[in-house]
């Protein structure tokens, strides 16, 4: 098993997310956010043919935002460590 987000999935996860991504191409808006690059995604998802087709069905005709910034709660933590040794 692996995992996305907080939840495990293995590979009947995996073909069922891309059954619901396939049924909602071009039909609906998908917002996935990631930490990692689409080259690290075979780690969550082991079969390469399948993450190859998560990501094709994810990035095809899409908009893709890289903020290339640490995430928002990694930034809040620093800012409140840092005030409180400044206190």
């Amino acid at each position: 098993m692996t995992s996305w987000a907080y939840m495990e999935l293995d590979r009947r996860g995996a073909e069922l997310l891309f059954q619901v991504l396939t049924e909602r191409e071009e039909k609906n808006s998908v917002a996935i956010a990631s930490n990692e690059s689409f080259s690290s995604w075979t780690k969550t998802f082991t079969d390469p043919r399948l993450c190859a087709a998560i990501v094709d069905r994810l990035t095809f005709g899409d908009n893709i935002i890289e903020t290339g910034s640490d995430s928002y709660r990694l930034a809040h933590t620093k800012a409140r460590q840092q005030a409180a040794a400044v206190s």
